[in-house]
């Protein structure tokens, strides 16, 4: 492992697929094809549940704001490993690695949180028909939203901030294509056992503020589609197929 003489290197070189070298092309290819269409299929999403006044509704309101997340989050790491995929020398600055780092996580754990209230929105949809419009108004998604944001940025910032401030002692190798919380534990100097124990200081305090949230939602999003499973089978039982198709 190449070393400098400084905490933080300027620069990471990312090793990639240095050992099996034949899977580069094939990945490149398959990223150069699929990246712009999720692109496209994103934008046309958020293009038409904006401009088509029909869909103002909740659901697609959430789903407005998942396309965007996923369009950031796929534009946080694809760009990147399709231009260092072409070019032998593969490098990215320390500032680079860090902007990646919180952007890459806040928009992976808001994605997460908004999956869960997602499931909920359906979940009072069918669930809660005559009271739907007035638990999930305009004023509630945009609160619900506004809070999974705010929990996937807390969440993602105190686990990266934490994650950089681990000694490097000079080690500029990542064993990756991007830059990761695991990868630069990995990379970190001194005893791992230390490295391990500043992480899971990270996970317990954001366990009473952000954590919480998502171990809360990912219950909820289990007891939610159970009970929607339940109520589908019920409305099969009755015959009544309409309530499912329109809720």
């Amino acid at each position: 492992m190449e070393r400098i003489n400084k905490s933080h290197p300027e620069e990471f070189i990312l090793l990639g697929f240095a050992d099996r070298p034949w899977l580069e092309l094939p990945l490149f290819i398959i990223l150069l094809l699929t990246y712009p269409m999720a692109m496209v299929g994103n934008i046309a999403i958020i293009l038409v549940s904006t401009l088509d006044s029909r869909l103002h509704s909740p659901m697609y309101f959430f789903l407005t704001n998942l396309s965007f997340l996923d369009m950031c989050y796929t534009t946080s790491i694809v760009p990147q490993i399709l231009f260092h995929l072409g070019r032998s020398k593969k490098t990215i600055s320390y500032l680079g690695c860090a902007v990646q780092l919180y952007f890459f996580h806040i928009m992976g754990g808001t994605e997460c949180l908004l999956l869960a209230i997602m499931s909920f929105d359906r979940y009072v949809a069918i669930c809660k028909p005559l009271h739907y419009t007035l638990i999930m108004n305009r004023c509630t998604c945009i609160l619900l939203v506004a809070t999974v944001w705010l929990g996937g940025m807390t969440y993602a910032v105190s686990e990266a901030t934490v994650t950089l401030h681990l000694p490097l002692c000079g080690h500029n190798t990542l064993d990756h294509l991007v830059c990761e919380v695991p990868v630069l534990i990995k990379a970190a100097c001194g005893e791992k056992g230390s490295n391990e124990l500043t992480l899971s200081v990270v996970f317990s305090l954001t366990n009473h503020s952000c954590l919480i949230l998502p171990q809360i939602m990912a219950q909820g999003l289990l007891a939610n589609y159970v009970l929607l499973f339940m109520f589908f089978l019920m409305l099969l039982d009755q015959g009544d197929t309409w309530l499912i198709m329109h809720p």
